[in-house]
């Protein structure tokens, strides 16, 4: 293992965060503190609490998640496409550096950023509604299994990308439809058993629903069922990036 290399692809990543601050962390801060404003004064006016947790405080863990996701996705797709946007892949292609090494040092990189503005907007949260934390040990857990797996499908995104449309494509129109209807902003049980049943086909339901549990202690899925869901996401990303490397595909236009 070429220590030295992950670290520098790894480091090299988080100085862009740095360079790009106010779009990599206050634009999704600020973005997510609107989405407190506008339901929590709209929606909240009307529903004040599901399931005995305050509306503000239920959407909470919602947020956070529909924000990670789409912060590892853009992260973990941007990081490879834009070397190869450039041509500055070869630099990286031509040194004795592993596959696996590029790969930790970029999917590590955008895990890592997803998972501070996460916690950002956790503490941005607390300024908002009453936020209360009862497993945060299975909190850490399903957040970290959801940064790793969205970075790695980030990559791939990445590697498939050919165009900036093709790389947007995914993170702006399949992303957000998902998460608005995986019961961020809602019980699944409050909607009738017809839609109830199809939302458990949404896998970004068995996410929310885990991570809303670590919160709460209330689900709409097993949090068993839940977690077993990340991990079988994690083990395909894992499986496919395997496949595509031991193919000879290499990361060039």
């Amino acid at each position: 293992m070429n220590v030295e290399a992950v670290k520098s692809i790894y480091f090299f990543e988080m100085a862009r965060t740095r360079r790009t601050l106010l779009q990599s962390v206050i634009s999704p801060v600020i973005s997510t503190s609107l989405y407190f404003i506008v339901f929590g004064a709209a929606v909240g006016s009307r529903i004040q609490e599901v399931e005995g947790v305050s509306y503000g405080a239920f959407i909470t863990p919602g947020l956070i998640m529909l924000t990670l996701l789409g912060q590892c996705i853009s992260n973990g797709s941007f990081g490879i496409y834009f070397p190869k946007f450039t041509g500055t892949i070869y630099e990286v292609l031509s040194a004795p550096v592993a596959m696996t090494e590029i790969l930790l040092g970029y999917v590590g990189a955008a895990a890592t950023k997803g998972m501070i503005i996460g916690f950002i907007i956790l503490l941005t949260a607390t300024l908002f509604v009453d936020v209360r934390i009862e497993h945060p040990f299975m909190m850490i857990l399903f957040f970290l299994l959801t940064a790793i797996t969205f970075s790695l499908f980030g990559f791939m995104i990445g590697i498939w990308a050919g165009n900036f449309e093709q790389l947007n494509l995914i993170p702006m129109l399949v992303v957000p439809p998902l998460t608005f209807l995986g019961g961020s902003f809602y019980s699944v049980s409050m909607l009738p058993p017809f839609w109830q049943a199809v939302s458990h086909l949404n896998p970004v339901l068995y996410l929310v629903s885990g991570f809303r549990w670590s919160f709460y202690g209330i689900a709409d899925v097993n949090p068993a069922i839940s977690l077993a869901m990340i991990t079988v996401f994690l083990v395909i990303c894992l499986g496919t990036l395997g496949w595509i490397f031991k193919t000879g595909y290499r990361l060039r236009n």
